[in-house]
């Protein structure tokens, strides 16, 4: 069975590494010959950090689907010329702040406060450009949750989610989302199972044989097959590793 996983609020906590108890969870899951795959917000370049080395191998989605890792090899779906010249019109008109990732680079004028911040490039390896020096945009992140800005963006043709808690808007290319980024691993409708907490992972709820939220997003907790909370996510995998390991052995 092919398990996956988001990151931050779901394995991954405050910005923080795997725990040991998380990780050996997830050990116990591949050593039952569970396939393991990582899909989170954050672009490939960010998720890695807060994973240990063992896992890198692993096959991941990042950026909400616009970023795919396999076999160590970065793929990206970018936002057409013409989106990205009306998304950086209304950022300048409203002198929204930004954070904007490209294929490795990205560029940001947010506070260095912000909590997202703490989370960009924690290895060094990329480097914060101007918006107009970028390679591409793969995705984009404006903090603002004004309801008329958001309206404005709604026409245009991408996929938004607003995180209210955060006070951010999250933009990816159209019909990018983080089902559309497994499909293009080739993950198939109703054969794996999902672990998320928030909005951007109702798409993988929605799609999966059994969905598991972490905490309690009024809307994404109605999406999913069971509601846990953080300190029963390791004891949760390990449940569904084990009962996913007997159904394929009855199987054979």
């Amino acid at each position: 069975m092919q398990f996956v996983f988001d990151l931050d609020g779901t394995i991954c906590f405050k910005g923080q590494p795997l725990t040991q108890e998380i990780c050996a969870a997830l050990d116990e899951c591949l050593a039952m010959e569970h396939e393991i795959i990582f899909a989170s917000a954050r672009p490939i370049r960010d998720l890695l950090p807060v994973l240990p080395e063992k896992y890198h191998r692993l096959r991941m989605v990042g950026g909400n689907g616009a970023f795919r890792n396999a076999d160590g090899s970065i793929e990206v779906n970018s936002f057409d010329k013409s989106t990205c010249k009306q998304l950086f019109d209304i950022i300048g008109v409203h002198q929204l702040s930004y954070l904007i990732d490209s294929s490795w680079d990205y560029s940001y004028t947010g506070e260095q406060t912000h909590p997202i911040y703490q989370n960009i490039d924690p290895l060094k390896s990329a480097k914060n450009v101007p918006i107009d020096l970028l390679e591409n945009v793969v995705k984009m992140v404006l903090f603002t949750s004004n309801a008329e800005i958001q309206k404005s963006l709604e026409t245009l043709p991408l996929t938004l989610h607003l995180h209210q808690d955060e006070g951010i808007l999250d933009l990816s290319p159209e019909g990018i989302d983080k089902w559309a980024g497994l499909q293009q691993l080739g993950v198939k409708e109703n054969e794996f199972i999902a672990f998320g907490n928030d909005s951007n992972d109702i798409c993988m709820f929605e799609a999966a044989k059994e969905s598991i939220c972490i905490g309690n997003h009024s809307v994404a907790k109605e999406h999913a097959t069971i509601q846990i909370t953080a300190d029963q996510v390791a004891k949760t995998i390990l449940h569904m590793s084990e009962k996913y390991l007997k159904q394929e052995i009855e199987v054979k």
